[in-house]
């Protein structure tokens, strides 16, 4: 496999993409391998142009200008779905959620949660260490407008795959936002998780319960903790910190209930 500049195994193609996740023998060859995808090439001509203009905030760093792995430990017994990174926030500092304020709101949730060891999350060497929990992106460059394209996202649900399959002893995943959540069904699918009929309708609170070779697993919803959510109040922090309460209560060994996708304590919510 080729390698680029800064020695990251180099992948072309979403057939590529397939070959290259299957294959990973633990996280750490697959962070790498996801860091030198090029698979997409809208994505990498915008997550490169950013990195070269930048910000004029952060105009004396050095951009990653990568897709970014996930992060976290592989005993991880939650795994948190996001969206894609930011153009100044994961795509600058390499690091998934880190230094843009949806991470100051994920970060800040996780440590409430006992997830997290401080509720900050600005730079790569920070001291941030997670417990319990991996996080990772739906899609892994950061996209123009913030929105990946379908193609773009399909490209990338391998990567996603392999790093929930290399956890084994996941119990819970939280996705964050209705892509995130139409991204993973795919995903569990394709694991031998059986998905309920009809596909189980996003929203805050969700909860589904599934069964497949790897044991049970619960899906929760959550709405994505993008500045449009939570400076509009449609995202408070007591509404995602019950969220991971109820991630963390199931992943200690708490009752998981099977539901139908619809949000715990009401019908479907916008």
């Amino acid at each position: 496999m080729a390698v680029d500049a800064a020695g990251f195994p180099v992948t072309r193609t979403p057939a590529g993409v397939v070959r290259s996740a299957r294959s990973a023998r633990d996280l750490a060859v697959l962070d790498a391998r996801v860091s030198g995808c090029r698979a997409c090439p809208r994505l990498v001509a915008w997550r490169e142009e950013v990195a070269r203009v930048k910000r004029a905030s952060f105009r004396d760093q050095d951009y990653w200008g990568r897709p970014v792995p996930g992060l976290g430990p592989a005993d991880a017994r939650i795994a948190v779905v996001g969206l894609a990174p930011a153009a100044h926030g994961g795509n600058r500092t390499g690091r998934v959620f880190t230094g843009d304020r949806s991470g100051d709101w994920i970060f800040a949730a996780l440590w409430r949660a006992g997830l997290a060891s401080q509720p900050t999350s600005t730079h790569v060497g920070d001291g941030l260490e997670l417990t319990g929990v991996r996080v990772a992106a739906a899609v892994r460059c950061a996209p123009p407008d913030n929105a990946p394209t379908p193609a773009e996202r399909d490209t990338c649900n391998p990567w996603l795959a392999r790093e929930l399959a290399l956890l084994p002893h996941l119990r819970v995943v939280v996705v964050l936002g209705g892509f995130g959540w139409t991204a993973t069904w795919p995903v569990l699918a394709g694991a031998g998780y059986a998905l309920p009929r009809p596909r189980p309708a996003f929203g805050h609170g969700a909860e589904v319960t599934l069964t497949g070779p790897p044991g049970e697993l619960t899906v929760l919803g959550s709405y994505h903790v993008s500045q449009q959510n939570t400076f509009t109040g449609r995202l408070t922090e007591p509404m995602l910190d019950a969220v991971l309460a109820r991630a963390t209560e199931i992943a200690a060994g708490g009752a998981a209930q099977p539901g139908s996708g619809h949000p715990v304590g009401g019908g479907p919510r916008p």
